[in-house]
């Protein structure tokens, strides 16, 4: 949408003057409390290392799949601290990121990935009635949006090749009348509506609700437990924590962002800082004046992309856009706020809902997306098979997380399943060079994407090049 354009009244930045620099998600008065640090040495047949969604499904799914394996998870903060309860909560079926990049990276595998993307959904769907999940799950879809006139004639293209491939099923195109009567904004032009691929959640209380799932299975659960090291140990592994250690035949890596312990897996991510806001909620009247009866999920269609969804309560989240990579690739506390890009997202909120004027919004925040250069997970093992880890979900990680579990599980196990012998399972993506040249990459691609979507979407040189080398900077 129009990123120059500003409200009528020119005011937009007083919406922000409440704002707490904390996630909405994770401001909770039933936060659970964290479970105790390990201390000592403890010993399992399974080591989980991450407190995110990563780790939580491995866990679960493990103890699912065999009850009587002993299984242990430590989580350097508390559980669903970081990415997984500071996201928007959308919970999406694809596997790789969307169906265009899916389509474009792995074209012999994609109705396979979409089958099991698919099928991972209802698997997610599942679990959150038989664990007894309280995390506000609706399965409502989510519309990608055109804001723009090039955008609108690619949605409607896209749309007739997806048709013609067999893949639209549970698609609808959505003229700007159409689109218009699902949710109001004069900025929309047209939409293709999934309506069963996405849902959306409470991401917070989706990591908590997993957590106690765990525990209920007998998972033992260790918070404010960083893994220090990982070494080989007799016939298993040791990973080294602060004040102890945990011996383990198997271990599992669901650190995403953070620093893998396998050293040789660190230059595949780096990350990515995203920002979000949420509005205090909507009253009737408001709510009646954007439409929206249907709750689905929003995302426009330029390079820099929002994306927006209601709560429960009826407030809408508004985020995206800025996509910022700090020089050296560094994770830590004070990029977390960006107070710049908050001021940017409250003004294309307010030219995308000129009739919300005088909405406030309660809470701003940031955080850390571990991002690589295919833009979708990728897996593999270390230690002669003792070790798995999965990474790379590049914002898409809600659903995708769970997947990634059992491909952990599959690799860890020895099996050759449906799942390990997808080209995207057994292939990886390109690694990130070293700096300057990450930072300059990058910089230089965002660049190119914020001129694409201000000239048409035209693709220069930079970004053709990128294409023709496989790299994912297509969103």
């Amino acid at each position: 949408m129009a990123a120059g354009a500003m409200s009528r009244s020119n005011d937009w930045t007083k919406s922000l003057s409440d704002a707490q620099p904390v996630p909405y998600w994770l401001d909770d008065p039933g936060r659970p409390r964290p479970e105790a640090a390990l201390t000592g040495t403890e010993t399992c047949d399974l080591l989980v290392v991450g407190g995110g969604y990563s780790g939580l499904w491995t866990a679960l799914i493990a103890k699912e799949r065999d009850p009587e394996r002993d299984v242990v998870l430590i989580e350097g903060r508390e559980v669903g601290w970081a990415a997984s309860g500071r996201n928007g909560g959308f919970c999406a079926a694809s596997l790789t990121h969307g169906l265009s990049n899916g389509l474009t990276r792995w074209p012999d595998d994609i109705h396979r990935l979409e089958e099991l993307g698919a099928r991972n959904l209802d698997a997610i769907e599942a679990a959150v009635a038989r664990h007894g999940l309280d995390c506000d799950f609706e399965r409502t879809g989510e519309i990608d949006v055109a804001t723009e006139p090039y955008q609108a004639r690619e949605l409607e293209e896209w749309y007739a090749e997806i048709r013609a491939k067999g893949l639209a099923e549970g698609v609808e195109y959505l003229d700007a009348e159409a689109v218009r009567e699902q949710v109001d904004s004069p900025t929309f032009r047209a939409g293709l509506w999934d309506r069963r691929g996405v849902a959306m959640v409470d991401p917070a209380k989706l990591a908590w609700g997993l957590k106690r799932a765990c525990l209920a299975l007998g998972v033992r659960v260790y918070e404010r437990t960083p893994g220090l090291t990982l070494k080989p140990h007799g016939a298993g592994m040791a990973v080294r924590t602060p004040y102890g250690g945990v011996r383990a035949r198997t271990v599992a890596l669901g650190t995403n962002v953070f620093p893998n312990l396998v050293r040789r897996v660190r230059s595949y991510t780096v990350p990515v800082y995203d920002y979000a806001l949420m509005t205090e909620p909507l009253s009737d009247g408001q709510l009646a004046s954007v439409g929206w009866k249907n709750r689905q999920g929003l995302g426009d269609s330029a390079n820099q992309f929002h994306y927006f969804r209601l709560s429960r309560d009826n407030r809408i989240l508004w985020g995206g856009y800025d996509a910022v990579y700090p020089y050296g690739g560094r994770v830590r506390a004070e990029y977390d706020h960006r107070p710049e890009t908050y001021a940017r997202l409250a003004e294309h909120f307010f030219t995308c809902f000129p009739q919300l004027e005088g909405v406030r919004f309660t809470h701003a925040w940031g955080g850390a997306i571990d991002t690589c250069s295919r833009f979708s997970a990728f897996f593999g093992t270390a230690h002669r098979g003792r070790v798995a880890y999965a990474a790379g979900y590049t914002g898409l990680g809600v659903g995708a997380t769970r997947f990634g579990a059992e491909v952990m599980l599959d690799l860890l196990s020895g099996e050759r399943t449906e799942r390990t012998e997808l080209e995207m399972v057994r292939t990886k993506p390109l690694p990130f060079p070293p700096e300057p040249f990450a930072w300059t990459g990058i910089a230089l691609t965002k660049w190119s994407l914020a001129r694409a979507d201000a000239h048409g979407g035209r693709r220069n040189l930079w970004l053709r090049t990128m294409d023709r080398l496989g790299l994912g900077f297509d969103s």
